[in-house]
C-alpha cells in the first residue's frame, strides 16, 4: 500500500506541475515540484488519511494562474492533469494485473478460470489480500500455476490500480480544494467563484471531518471506483481469453 500511495500521489502532483509549465506557468518547476521525489509532494495528514481512511491528498502544486495563456482553458487542463494521470495509472495497473493472471496459470487452469473465476481472481487482488491468498494456495496445491511468485506482483498491481482509481474519483468531487472544484468553477461559473486560502483550508478540514464521522464520501468513492473496475475488467478479460 505504501509504495502504491507514494507513486500515485507523486505522479498526480507532477502531472499538475508539468501541464502548468506547458501552459506558461513555471512556478512548480522553479519551486522544485516537478521532482519525482515523494518527499517534495507529500502532506503528512493527507498521506495518513490515504493509508487509513481510503481518501487522501498531497501538498498542492503551486500554480500562478496569471501566467496562463488562457485562464479558463489552462486552469481546466491543469485541473484535469492529475485526474488523467491517476486514470492512466489505473488502466496500466489493471492491464498488467490481468496479464499477470494470464502468465501465472497453466492452460488447464485458464480453462477453469474462463468459467468465471478470472474476474473474481483479479477483483480479489483489488480488494482482498486474504481472498487472493486462498486462491493462490488452492491453485498451487493442484500444480496449476506457472509462476507462483507473480501472485505478489499481482497483489501490488491490484492495490496500485485501486489506489489510482480512488484518487481519480475522489479528486473529481466538486469540493475545494479538489480538482473537481476547479472544473466545476471553470465550466459552470466561468471561473468567477473566488475563495481565500483560509476558506479552502476550512473546506478541506470539513471534507475530512464529514468522511471521518459518516464515511459517505468513502462509500461514494468505493462504489464508483468498483463500477469503473468492473467495466474495465469486462473489456480486458476477453482480450486475454479469460471471459
Amino acid at each position: 500500500m505504501i509504495p502504491a500511495v507514494l507513486i500515485s500521489l507523486t505522479l498526480h502532483e507532477v502531472a499538475h506541475g508539468y501541464v502548468a509549465l506547458k501552459c506558461g506557468d513555471p512556478t512548480a518547476r522553479n519551486m522544485g515540484r516537478l521532482s519525482l521525489n515523494p518527499l517534495r509532494h507529500l502532506n503528512p495528514l493527507g498521506t495518513l488519511s490515504m493509508l487509513f481512511l481510503g481518501i487522501g491528498w498531497a501538498n498542492p502544486v503551486p500554480v500562478n494562474p496569471r501566467n496562463f495563456r488562457n485562464f479558463r482553458r489552462d486552469d481546466i487542463l491543469v485541473s484535469l492533469a492529475g485526474i488523467a494521470m491517476n486514470l492512466l495509472l489505473f488502466l496500466l495497473g489493471t492491464f498488467f494485473s490481468v496479464l499477470c493472471v494470464r502468465l501465472m496459470f497453466t492452460d488447464v487452469s485458464l480453462r477453469r478460470l474462463a468459467e468465471g473465476g478470472a474476474a473474481t481472481l483479479v477483483r480479489a487482488s483489488l480488494y482482498s489480500g486474504d481472498t487472493l491468498s486462498e486462491y493462490m494456495r488452492t491453485w498451487t496445491e493442484h500444480g496449476l500455476l506457472n509462476h507462483d511468485w507473480l501472485q505478489y506482483v499481482l497483489r501490488f498491481l491490484g492495490v496500485f490500480s485501486s489506489v489510482n482509481v480512488s484518487l481519480a474519483v475522489f479528486n473529481f468531487l466538486p469540493v475545494p480544494p479538489l480538482d473537481g472544484y476547479h472544473l466545476f468553477n471553470d465550466v459552470l461559473f466561468k471561473g468567477k467563484l473566488r475563495m481565500t486560502p483560509q476558506v479552502v483550508r476550512i473546506a478541506a478540514l470539513a471534507l475530512l471531518a464529514v468522511n471521518l464521522f459518516t464515511n459517505w464520501i468513502g462509500y461514494l468513492v468505493y462504489y464508483v471506483s468498483s463500477g469503473l473496475q468492473s467495466v474495465l475488467l469486462a473489456v480486458l478479460l476477453p482480450l486475454f481469453g479469460m471471459a
